[in-house]
């Protein structure tokens, strides 16, 4: 009969344990959970604190009785795993003094023998450099028990001030909803945006919402210190500035928890991630490892990184445990697939970014469309700003971001399969997507894309982005030209670009000199477009304005 230990639960211990008992039911199967609960959802946590998700027993996914009754795995709450003996195959248990939630013991250890021993520790969160009398007013929210208080503390406290540190996941998310519930929210964050997987232009509609919810937002505003003051604490900030609040959420970031790996000697990546191979498996062959504690490697790129998200780490878990059990399987990477609510808007990403594309050296180019949730005389139609990285000259695929209400997930969703099947643009041009009016268009978003790059690689159309527009001579070298109507020109309009709407082009070609590029933009790049195709077949070089006036606006000229 054989013996596998698993350290960890939630997403990718747990996981693995009802698939191990799946596969083996005769094999003896032991979780080690140093907390007091084997399996929750502590992606639904902030939501919890906000009372969005009323019941906190909602959280739970399963106890430990449930998993023995249901898998006969035997959980032990409140034991920590401290070291791996990889020659003798044991480990040392220590039975913690306390837990919150668990069962309380004596702190004693002792061992316990394996044939395969699986590693999901997960990661632990960064807290912020604070006075040691500080610390008891800042909060990770990283499990149940951090959660809980959390709650305690603004309800024993009556708190009414709080500063959430970071603008990632959990922020975001921690923020939203400590305004649900009342609370004055200040978000610091030390660079100059939130969502670092998203690119800088497209986190910046991020940040109208924020504002327009009631946060009060502070980009680039790295902390100096954190210490007492009164009942309060006082953050100093590099600015000079000082914050005070009631207490702090600190959603700085994750590390791997790697400690008990290394101690061991396994291979440990430059990201301090547990190194794996596809099999999910070790430096040591009957140590496997998952999750947030594990480096995989990203599908785009094929680098290595280190993805803290409970979709991947479940897939992991799943994959590990084939393995453990002689079923061939292999974990082929991760895109870093996403969506996060911030207050009535959506964002979803998946794949590279902009920034990963640029430091990878990749050739690449992108779109930006305006993209309806549904078809537009259907009420209630929405906006989405999509924005799709593709490489050049194969047209694949590399990432893609959405910001926007209803039908930004399903978008990104279909965009996200694309990416793991590495679809070019052509292929977004082929799918036969569902279509009705309350639910699409006849030529969905996501279509539109692929037919937007597929004209750029096929040379049927060139652009230009939103960035370079500062940059385009105002000496007559170049002719630059809105072909929006006369309307839309005189309620704004980009300094130095002559009007002929796109109606009135044909007739007013005489009016531009062929020997000059032209450089135009309508309002969202559709006409645009239009007036390109015009102006090539009638001898001109021209390029046009990706997103169009709209997206340069939104861009270069708000806040």
């Amino acid at each position: 009969m054989a013996k596998y230990l698993i350290v960890g639960g939630v997403a990718g211990g747990a996981t693995a344990a009802a698939r191990l008992r799946r596969l083996d039911e005769t094999a003896e199967i032991i979780i080690f959970e140093r907390g007091g609960s084997v399996s929750y959802a502590n992606c639904g946590l902030p939501y919890h604190i906000g009372g969005v998700i009323p019941e906190r027993g909602g959280l739970l996914l399963q106890t430990a009785k449930g998993f023995y009754d249901r898998y006969r795995v035997e959980v032990r709450l409140g034991q920590e795993v401290t070291a791996i003996d990889r020659a003798n195959k044991r480990v040392t248990v220590k039975r913690l003094d306390s837990v919150d939630g668990g069962q309380a013991s004596s702190g004693e250890s002792y061992e316990e023998g394996y044939d395969k021993l699986l590693l999901a520790p997960g990661a632990h969160p960064t807290m912020p450099e604070a006075d040691d009398e500080a610390k008891s007013q800042i909060f990770s929210l990283h499990t149940i028990a951090d959660m809980d208080r959390v709650i305690d503390f603004i309800d024993q406290r009556q708190a009414a001030r709080a500063v959430v540190i970071g603008g990632g996941f959990i922020g975001l998310e921690t923020a939203e909803n400590l305004i649900q519930r009342g609370l004055e929210v200040t978000l610091v964050q030390r660079s100059g945006q939130v969502m670092p997987p998203l690119d800088a232009e497209m986190a910046g509609l991020l940040h109208e919402k924020l504002k327009a919810g009631g946060v009060n937002l502070m980009l680039n505003s790295p902390i100096q210190g954190i210490h007492k003051d009164g009942d309060a604490l006082k953050i100093e900030l590099a600015s000079g500035q000082s914050l005070s609040t009631d207490f702090i959420i600190a959603a700085i970031g994750v590390k791997p928890l790697n400690t008990l790996a290394v101690d061991a000697g396994l291979a440990i990546g430059k990201s301090g991630g547990i190194s794996v191979d596809a099999q999910m498996r070790s430096s040591d062959p009957d140590i496997y490892a998952v999750g947030d504690a594990v480096e995989i490697t990203n599908l785009v790129t094929q680098g290595k990184q280190p993805v803290a998200l409970a979709g991947p780490a479940n897939k992991q878990a799943r994959i590990a445990a084939d393995n453990i059990c002689g079923i061939p399987s292999l974990y082929k990477g991760s895109q870093a697939s996403s969506v996060l609510k911030v207050f009535e808007a959506t964002a979803a990403m998946t794949g590279i970014n902009e920034k990963l594309a640029k430091a990878e050296g990749l050739d690449y180019d992108k779109v930006y469309l305006f993209g309806p949730s549904h078809a537009g005389y259907y009420p209630g139609s929405q906006e989405m700003l999509i924005k799709v990285l593709f490489e050049k000259p194969s047209g694949r695929i590399l990432g893609a971001q959405i910001v926007g209400q209803e039908g930004s997930d399903k978008r990104a969703d279909i965009l996200a399969t694309a990416i793991r099947s590495g679809y070019t643009a052509t292929d977004l041009t082929e799918l036969e997507l569902c279509y009705a009016p309350p639910y699409s268009s006849a030529k969905d978003p996501v279509i539109v894309a692929g037919l937007m790059i597929e004209n750029l690689l096929t040379g049927k159309v060139s652009q230009f982005h939103w960035h370079d527009v500062a940059d385009l001579p105002r000496d007559g070298s170049v002719q630059l030209l809105d072909v929006r109507t006369m309307d839309e020109h005189s309620r704004g309009a980009i300094e130095g670009f002559k009007n002929i709407p796109v109606d009135e082009l044909r007739e007013r070609l005489s009016e531009l000199d062929q020997k000059r590029p032209v450089y135009l933009h309508c309002q969202s790049g559709l006409r645009s477009y239009i007036a390109t195709r015009i102006l090539l077949q009638n001898g001109f070089k021209a390029r046009h304005l990706n997103g169009g006036y709209k997206l340069y606006k939104m861009f270069m000229q708000k806040g």
